[in-house]
């Protein structure tokens, strides 16, 4: 950890929503363990077409409410580098057919199309946290789940084509495999500041210290007993090295095992950072008022903030844990808008459950920052576990950062309509586990990938290119 503390000289700051665009082969799987929408809805009909516009019109939402939007493409699926790499050899098509009859899972492995939650793409600290002043991205290795581990190397690939400009960025490869660094990016990540471009407090979450199944951990209540602990203070650790931050400037917080054992698999299904305020569930943390306490003293301590600090508690009487699984509430965007004020982008299923709709109408009635409330439809990503928030990887950029990155994937009018058009034209709006066979689906998908590429203006960025 680094010991000194930089003084930082204050620049205008934006945080941009980097969303992943669903890809063409979006399918149901219930690969992730511990998610319970996952597994819920393992083997049902998927409408790839209608994923991708739901997360269009969410970008587009925010764009309209001035909010800088870009866009990360999707990762190549099927991975068949993947499946060579495991032994399958001969055509493209004869290897899917070949896996589909060895092992159906390893097939499903492959066909994952969770790289569309970009919130554990990676973790991202702006340069007014980092020592060198430069902007730092962590790759996730998400080693917890093969069918997400493997998306690593892309992630990398993108973002160092994305943020190539070593003045201004430095995208680290993922930590090292293995339970001791399981890493999960940002979903278990949360920044606090006055302003964006001003020193942060960062709170990285963690499910577990390292590996720690045997030891009796379970017994003291260390670890949750049913669901696995996926994201490790090793791992939280490390980035935050890498990433040159200040002791001062960093919180390690573990999340209450309790409550991954009821689908709180990620921190960012239980809480909620912008700037000044937070919004989190009572039982969200292992020691929940001992985490809020030092969140203060830090906050106007070593930020020396003249902001107050809004900590919005919400208890298990008003939304229970399970009901805060159900709905998403704490997977909504909270944003700033160019008046100062904040909005909530929530699910549509936080308007559909009273309860969780009564604890937004109170946040927007009550004395703080949040003054507006937005209900968008992500059903198809809902239903494999991911509300708004999971959709969007936030890098806080200056101006000069903004100038240096690709300007390409901004989404504008233009893009937007571009976008909508190319996915009517080349996605389906019904998929089987079993369509994933078709010899034709390989090649619409690469077919559509390699048009967007030239939309986004990114070069040969996948294999088959």
């Amino acid at each position: 950890m680094i010991k000194t503390q930089k003084v930082n000289k204050v620049h205008k700051a934006y945080e941009v929503n980097f969303d992943g665009l669903v890809g063409p082969t979006h399918n149901y799987a219930g690969l992730s363990f511990g998610n319970i929408a996952s597994e819920t809805h393992a083997q049902s009909v998927a409408n790839p077409k209608l994923a991708a516009l739901q997360g269009l019109q969410k970008m587009y939402l925010l764009m309209k409410l001035g909010i800088p939007q870009a866009i990360l493409p999707p990762h190549e699926r099927p991975n068949i580098r993947m499946l060579r790499r495991l032994g399958f050899t001969g055509s493209d098509q004869a290897i899917l057919q070949e896996t589909y009859r060895v092992s159906p899972l390893i097939f499903s492995l492959c066909y994952s199309a969770s790289s569309m939650w970009t919130a554990n793409a990676a973790t991202v600290s702006p340069s007014s946290d980092s020592q060198d002043g430069r902007v730092h991205f962590t790759v996730a290795n998400l080693t917890s789940n093969f069918h997400r581990a493997q998306e690593a190397e892309t992630t990398l690939r993108i973002l160092q084509t994305l943020f190539s400009d070593s003045r201004h960025f430095i995208v680290h490869p993922s930590l090292p495999a293995g339970s001791y660094f399981g890493d999960e990016g940002a979903a278990n990540h949360n920044r606090f500041c006055s302003e964006y471009g001003q020193p942060g407090l960062q709170l990285f979450v963690y499910g577990k210290e390292g590996y720690q199944e045997q030891g009796g951990y379970q017994e003291q209540g260390l670890l949750p007993k049913r669901f696995p602990a996926r994201q490790t203070l090793l791992a939280s650790e490390a980035v935050a090295r890498l990433h040159q931050l200040s002791e001062h400037s960093v919180i390690f917080a573990q999340q209450n095992p309790e409550v991954i054992d009821l689908g709180v698999f990620h921190n960012d299904v239980i809480s909620v950072v912008n700037q000044n305020v937070f919004l989190y569930h009572e039982l969200g943390f292992r020691d929940t008022e001992t985490v809020i306490k030092k969140i203060k003293e830090q906050f106007s301590g070593s930020l020396k903030s003249l902001q107050s600090l809004h900590l919005l508690k919400i208890t298990e009487s008003e939304l229970s844990i399970k009901e805060a699984v159900q709905s998403y509430l704490f997977n909504s965007q909270l944003v700033t808008l160019k008046d100062s004020h904040m909005a909530i982008i929530a699910p549509t299923e936080c308007a559909e459950l009273k309860k969780a709709h009564a604890v937004l109408n109170r946040l927007v009635a009550e004395d703080n920052p949040i003054q507006t409330l937005h209900f968008v439809e992500c059903r198809e990503s809902m239903k494999n576990g991911g509300g708004p928030a999971c959709l969007r990887l936030r890098v806080v950029l200056t101006e000069d950062e903004l100038k240096a990155c690709s300007k390409s994937v901004f989404l504008t009018e233009e893009l937007y309509n571009q976008l909508t058009n190319w996915v009517n034209k080349h996605y389906r709006d019904r998929l089987t586990n079993h369509d994933l066979l078709d010899p034709l689906l390989l090649e619409e998908s690469r077919r559509a990938l390699d048009e967007l590429t030239q939309i986004l203006k990114l070069g040969n960025l996948y294999s088959f290119q």
